[in-house]
């Protein structure tokens, strides 16, 4: 492993979409820049695939330089994402195809998060299990080099964080093996749930199945940030397969070298306004709904402490963590769903780890797991309770028994 941008950040800019030959592309524009002699042919050949091949080609898109990433296999030509005469794969074959393959451990087992992750999403599209799936579009061997190939680059790259803007999804119909449908895909509809998108450009599908998956895998939900503080290294485009005019098929990416004239770099630096209210006459059960309220207006922590007010009477002060910008609106919610009269407003900094949330394959399906880190090291990687309750509801489990089968998933990253 080169490791060339251990420390740093990947930016992805997705305002045009985002497919698995895009990423490739991004990824080869940033990667030869690091380092003249990479060869994305010769990172893949440990795939586990026969009679394929990797075309690697500097082009333009709406007139933008790029690097456009194509898959010939069997003779054929270059088939983008169109996928007629591959064999339907189903996921047992996608495990064959990444334990039979000479890669990387990581970037073997980040493979089959993502494959199990597609796997999942199909089956609660057509209702049946992941086991059970057959894999269509995302069976073709584009898709899977798109998919093994990603982490190998990242793997590459040393496994940098990964950031991204919000995903232009597109609009209209996308032509798939089970006929015409809407755009986004169903699956990947389900793969994005969470996430930031948005619409615009010309009808096409914009981010595709495989576009959504490596978005889930390798950003998560908590990975759609603004462009944080830091150096520009370097920047790379991948290259779509369809020209539009109105907007370039194309997926920008950024390799920024974090800000650490604050600190050791270890933490990541965001400044934040405390809202606090003084309240000592309102009735307690109206607190969780004001709670509720901030977090659906972006609040990013809310709480109460005890404190004594004049005269001696218990009160609570109720406080709230918010954006710079969002404050004042933050505030007049506050001022509309309590009983306060004022709110101070105070300017803070705050030291914050490296956090992220990815979707992984248990055998409960899929589940969130939160992971900090502190300079590189992983400190912990814990399920979210939401989806520990869901579980233990639907499964009629305690929820320390969920908890516990989920402890080992928990020591991947």
């Amino acid at each position: 492993m080169i490791e060339k941008a251990r420390g740093k950040i990947i930016m992805l800019n997705a305002s045009a979409g985002i497919s698995g030959d895009m990423f490739l592309g991004a990824m080869c524009g940033l990667a030869s820049k690091l380092d003249a002699s990479f060869d994305l042919r010769n990172l893949t050949r440990g795939i586990a695939l026969d009679h394929w091949e990797l075309s690697v080609k500097d082009e333009k898109r709406g007139g933008f330089a790029g690097v456009k990433v194509d898959v010939t296999w069997e003779g054929h030509g270059s088939h983008g994402h169109g996928h007629e005469g591959h064999p339907h794969r189903c996921l047992p074959d996608m495990e064959e195809i990444c334990a039979k393959s000479d890669i990387p451990e990581r970037a073997r087992a980040k493979s089959l998060d993502a494959f199990r992750l597609l796997a999942g999403a199909e089956a609660e599209v057509h209702g049946t299990t992941p086991g059970e799936i057959h894999f269509h579009e995302v069976g073709a061997v584009d898709s899977i080099a798109d998919i093994i190939g990603a982490m190998l680059i990242m793997d590459w790259f040393g496994w940098p964080e990964t950031l991204c803007s919000p995903v232009n999804v597109g609009s209209g119909t996308v032509k798939c093996a089970h006929g015409i449908l809407p755009v986004p895909a169903p699956a990947a509809a389900l793969l994005l749930r969470g996430l930031p998108v948005f619409s615009a450009g010309a009808p096409m599908e914009r981010t595709t199945p495989t576009g959504a998956v490596l978005l889930r895998a390798l950003v998560g939900e908590n990975g759609f940030r603004p462009l944080p503080e830091g150096r520009i290294i370097c920047a790379g485009t991948g290259l779509g397969g369809r020209d539009t005019p109105e907007m370039p098929n194309i997926l920008g990416a950024l390799l920024i070298e974090p800000d650490a004239s604050a600190g050791d770099g270890r933490f990541a630096r965001e400044n934040i306004t405390l809202l606090e209210a003084n309240i000592d006459d309102m009735n307690p059960q109206d607190f969780a709904p004001a709670t509720e309220r901030l977090f659906s207006a972006g609040a990013l922590d809310v709480w109460c402490e005890n404190i004594m007010m004049k005269k001696g009477r218990p009160a609570v002060k109720f406080c709230c963590l918010a954006r710079q910008g969002d404050a004042e609106r933050l505030a007049g919610v506050i001022a509309r769903e309590t009983t306060t009269i004022g709110v101070r407003i105070i300017g803070a900094r705050r030291m914050v780890l490296e956090r992220s949330v990815s979707l992984r394959a248990t055998p409960f399906g899929g589940v969130r797991f939160k992971s900090v880190k502190l300079g590189g090291e992983t400190l912990r990687s814990v399920p979210e309770y939401d989806d520990i309750r869901r579980i233990s509801d639907e499964r009629g489990l305690p929820m320390l028994s969920v908890r516990n089968a989920l402890s080992g998933y928990g020591d991947r990253c």
